[in-house]
């Protein structure tokens, strides 16, 4: 018979032979125990290779080969530790996964077996240590006679293992295999379970599958506190009266929005949860110890025991520098199991799939629930806010809708842009460049007038101050949901300090405190030492210059994208060709804004990795504060890098241009752009459009779903490269196998911060781009199927981390939110025309209407006054002579006796503009701080619920103190009685034998039996 099959040979040096009476006695045993019971005996007669039998035997086979033989034996056992879900005997779940590099000899490698079984209980490994120490002594006893050249040549098995490393290993890699080897061993003494499986069908590749018993999982989960549920269940206290009846009416409409996913128990119904406690089993539910720890917190405490585990080299290293230092190239826990098959068995990773990361369900809820409970708390989180997030867009959307209707339905009553568009309107506009460009007609500005209209009108006002009680709505609303979700996930009483105390300090920092001690002298080492801000000087001073020097860079190409601007103007307005010149303005404000989009997303990556550099650079201590500070710099220069060229086109250009006759240059040449005679909102407007949905579908959703398959076509062809049949590459990969193709999982910051810079293009310019809301939602209904088809089928599967919010990403929010109401009164005040039209129609209109406003904000300038070399070369253009030319400002005339100097209405339209911007930004301020006042943080409901736990807990612990109350005075009692009867049997005795000395010796022989 060919035993086909993955084992180590090299494990077991002799081949046992197994009597037929031990094989009959396996075959005898439950399914379930056969493998572990052949794995104990087989070690146990190699332990022993002098014992002899004289029983009937087979064939010698190595231990493995039994092994293989036995599962041919029984088919139908273990399937699913043929899917790569559990070790081989098809019981001990795989509950995380190490890879690393090997090298694969092609001669021979088929016959091989690799797999290299690594749980031993605590008296085989004692035997063996002694079985090898024997060894050890018999070979130092024979070396002499090794040495002579006379004695015999030594067989050529002996220590077969360390002559292939010595040939087949340099120095680095036996260096690999040395730490290897001792990071694994410290895993086993921790008391993991680890098995090697060498021979896959991934050239150059082997892994590590560990596995936690029962008894390392209830102790980590004491250390970690992890809150687990009890026997003791209590009822959820329902809502009562007409709230019960509209709550359940709301309910029966929305039923067909929720996913198809089972309920393992009644809504009403809770399992009442406390930290989890050896001493205290007894209180929760250990009918199924297979499954009372589920996937995602078996390889959350598998993890947590690798960053505590460390090996002794030069320096203490954990799990994350052995993978940077190529020990191991990768580290993951496993995907429940296949989605795409129909025979797949059915798991949270099927039913995710199904019923969450499916485009075709992009109108149902998210099932939060189960999306915490296959990948964490914290992932839970993300999604329960992107989710509540684009629920609040809605009616965001609605009303920038109706704001932005009402624009265009009012545009042909607006009185300014009809007396613009006015076919009788002669009025004569300077040139807007030097030499090329000519006098102009102000009724060629019409339909930048009637578009400026649809954005710049009194309902933008409202829906400014809208905006910004939408976001202090938002902001409470999802405090409340976060309350929630930490009672419904019994994270109540986590605290960030237990986690700050689980938090170890980064394997980098370790290191660095290493080489601090080290360059000290020898009395010093005693002394615990850390980094100090003195030690963190340089880093701190690159830090400020770096950061300096990106934003430096951002103003650089935006300063370059504005030469482009007046420069292409220039060039275009000396075209022979009618419409080029005709559509100039309208072509450069397009070009110029998809180039700014496209430094926009090329600066975007060149500043996450800067940004991860100089955070690496610092050492922060632990891995909280170095995504906080990662975090913190990767916002900075991203939110200057998208919103610089929007501020600048907001609030600066067209107010550093001059006027006629006495223009501002650049270079000497170039003059300073102006605004169209709309304004700069129009303009702003197709920036913030452009920019916008350029990151949403570019950056977002192209870079999304493109790089991960990208990598994992990059990593399978490399596999493929290697040297194996092709018969091997048609079978099916195992489920760590498999996984190994996904791109690993690199955080929620990416995640994060693109909906931080989309809610600052929502709130940030919401008063001259009033359709951003609506973008963002339909942006964000894909958004969200993206990212749970993302985790679920391409990302490798996360560790499970808790959390009980959403960390420095809402204080990055509340920020955002409270800029936007001092940017958007800024914008009403001084990039639109509401305040020069308010002060126009109550102190300058002689009926109180918008009858001559145009006219209001226009100057005159005599041509004659031109600069010498900068009057239009082409003076005729409008077939006739012009003497006086009008441009937008608010100076006196050229026959008054101040000529163009700036008069009365500008210090008035400015003094309103100001007083504007204080009494809106303090109105709304106010209004929000009412909305948080009169929204409580926690709904009471929860509040009650969660004081009512308390409540039974205490119960349940008083109970149990007078149930052991009882057991010990029980105890008492019946040791009390026993006492009471030994007396009297010695009393009664005692009276005996002095009554009847005959029988004193029956009596004394009857108390000694």
């Amino acid at each position: 018979m060919q035993i086909t099959g993955k084992c180590y040979s090299g494990d077991f040096k002799a081949s046992p032979r197994v009597p037929f009476v031990l094989w009959l006695w396996i075959l005898s045993a439950k399914p379930g125990e056969r493998c572990t019971l052949l794995e104990h005996i087989l070690k146990f007669l190699y332990l022993l290779p002098s014992l002899s039998f004289s029983l009937v035997s087979w064939p010698p086979l190595s231990p493995c080969a039994h092994c293989q033989l036995l599962k041919a034996l029984t088919p139908q056992e273990n399937t699913q530790s043929q899917q790569g879900l559990y070790f081989l005997d098809g019981q001990r779940r795989v509950d995380y996964v190490l890879t690393y590099p090997v090298k694969k000899s092609t001669v021979g490698r088929s016959g091989r077996q690799a797999t290299h079984l690594l749980t031993e209980n605590a008296v085989a490994r004692s035997l063996r240590r002694g079985y090898q120490s024997r060894d050890q002594h018999i070979r130092h006893h024979q070396a002499p006679r090794a040495k002579d050249p006379s004695s015999p040549p030594s067989s050529p098995g002996t220590d077969v293992e360390l002559g292939c490393l010595a040939e087949t290993l340099n120095g680095q890699e036996d260096h690999k295999i040395l730490r290897r080897e001792e990071f694994e061993g410290k895993l086993r003494d921790m008391g993991l379970e680890l098995e090697k499986d060498e021979d896959t069908k991934i050239s150059g590749v082997a892994f590590v599958k560990i596995h936690a018993p029962w008894n390392i999982l209830c102790r980590e989960a004491e250390l970690m506190k992890l809150k687990m549920p009890t026997k003791k269940v209590y009822e959820v206290k329902q809502l009562c009266g007409v709230v019960e009846k509209i709550s359940s009416l709301v309910s029966k409409v929305v039923e067909p929005l929720h996913p198809q996913v089972e309920e393992h128990q009644p809504k009403n119904i809770k399992h009442l949860s406390h930290t989890f406690s050896r001493e205290k089993q007894h209180l929760f539910d250990l009918s199924d110890k297979d499954f009372f720890f589920d996937s995602k917190t078996r390889s959350s405490i598998v993890f947590e025991i690798l960053k505590r585990t460390k090996c002794k080299a030069k320096y203490s290293m954990g799990i994350t520098t052995l993978l940077g230092n190529g020990v191991y190239t990768a580290a993951y826990p496993l995907h429940d199991g296949d989605i795409n098959e129909e025979s797949a068995v059915p798991n949270d990773r099927k039913l995710l799939y199904e019923e969450w990361a499916n485009y075709s369900v992009f109108y149902k809820y998210q099932p939060i629930g189960l999306v915490r409970k296959y990948f964490g708390e914290k992932i839970g989180l993300y999604f329960a806010w992107l989710g509540l997030y684009t629920q609040m867009l809605i009616p965001a959307s609605l009303v920038g809708v109706i704001v932005f209707l009402y624009g265009c339905a009012t545009v042909d009553d607006n009185i300014p842009s009809m007396e613009i568009c006015h076919p009788r309107n002669n009025i004569t506009m300077c040139p807007l460049c030097d030499r090329v460009c000519s006098y102009w007609k102000l009724s060629t500005a019409c339909a930048t007038a009637r578009a400026s209209h649809l954005f710049d009108n009194p309902a933008t006002v409202f829906f400014s101050i809208f905006m910004a009680l939408w976001a202090a709505m938002f902001m409470e609303h999802w405090k409340r949901r976060q309350m929630r979700l930490n009672y419904e996930w019994d994270l109540t009483g986590f605290e960030d300090e237990e986690e700050a105390l689980k938090d170890h300090p980064r394997a980098e920092y370790e290191f660095r405190v290493m080489q601090k001690s080290l360059s000290k002298d020898q009395k010093s080492q005693h002394k615990i030492e850390k980094l100090t801000c003195q030690d963190r000087l340089p880093a701190y001073m690159t830090n400020i210059v770096m950061m300096l020097l990106m934003i430096g860079v951002t103003f650089a190409i935006v300063f370059g994208v504005i030469l482009y601007r007046i420069s292409t103007k220039a060039a275009l307005y000396m075209s022979s060709n009618p419409v080029t010149r005709s559509n100039a303005q309208l072509t450069v404000k397009t070009t110029a804004a998809i180039i700014n989009l496209v430094v926009i997303l090329i600066l975007d990556e060149v500043y996450g990795a800067v940004a991860r550099w100089l955070t690496v650079l610092e050492v922060p201590k632990t891995d909280k504060s170095f995504e906080e500070r990662l975090i913190f710099k990767t916002f900075i220069l991203k939110f200057v890098n998208a919103f610089t060229p929007i501020i600048y086109i907001a609030f600066f250009r067209g107010r550093l241009v001059g006027r006629p006759g006495s223009y501002l240059y650049v270079f000497e040449s170039y003059r300073m752009e102006e605004c169209a005679h709309g304004g700069c909102l129009m303009e702003l407007c197709i920036q913030l459009s452009i920019t916008m949905l350029g990151k949403q579908l570019i950056q977002n959703n192209l870079f999304e779903i493109g790089v991960p398959k990208l990598k994992k076509l990059i990593r399978y062809i490399r596999s493929k490269q290697g040297a194996f049949q092709e018969e091997e590459r048609q079978k099916k990969l195992q489920r760590y196998e498999t996984d190994h193709f996904l791109e690993p999982f690199a955080g929620l910051t990416p995640e994060y911060m693109e909906m931080i810079i989309q809610f600052g293009f929502v709130t940030l310019f919401v008063a001259s781009f009033p359709l951003a809301p609506l973008f963002a939602l339909l942006n964000n209904i894909i958004e969200i199927r993206l990212d749970a088809k993302k985790f679920v089928t391409e990302l490798r599967r996360p560790v499970a981390a808790r959390a009980k919010d959403i960390g420095i990403w809402y204080n990055l929010l509340r920020g955002v939110a409270n800029v936007a109401v001092i940017i958007n009164a800024f914008v009403i005040s001084f990039t639109s025309d509401f305040i020069p039209r308010m002060v126009y129609q109550y102190m300058y209109s002689p009926d109180g209407s918008m009858h001559g406003f145009v006219n209001n904000t226009l100057s005159y300038f005599n041509v004659s006054h031109f600069q010498q070399g900068k009057e239009p070369m082409d003076p005729l253009y409008l077939g006739h002579p012009v003497e006086m030319c009008r441009y937008k400002d608010y100076r006196e005339p050229p026959w008054s006796t101040t000529p163009y100097e700036i008069s009365k209405e500008f210090w008035a339209v400015l003094a309103v503009r100001l007083a504007f911007v204080i009494v809106f930004q303090n109105v709304v301020m106010l209004m929000s701080d009412i909305v948080d006042w009169l929204i409580p943080d926690i709904p009471k409901d929860i509040s009650l619920q969660i004081h009512k736990e308390k409540i039974l807990l205490v119960d349940l612990f008083l109970k149990e103190e007078q149930g052991k109350t009882r057991n010990l005075e029980s105890r008492s009692c019946t040791e009390g009685k026993k006492n009471c009867r030994s007396s009297s049997s010695n009393n009664s005795s005692s009276s005996s034998t002095v009554a009847q000395p005959h029988s004193g010796l029956h009596t004394n022989s009857t108390n000694s039996l």
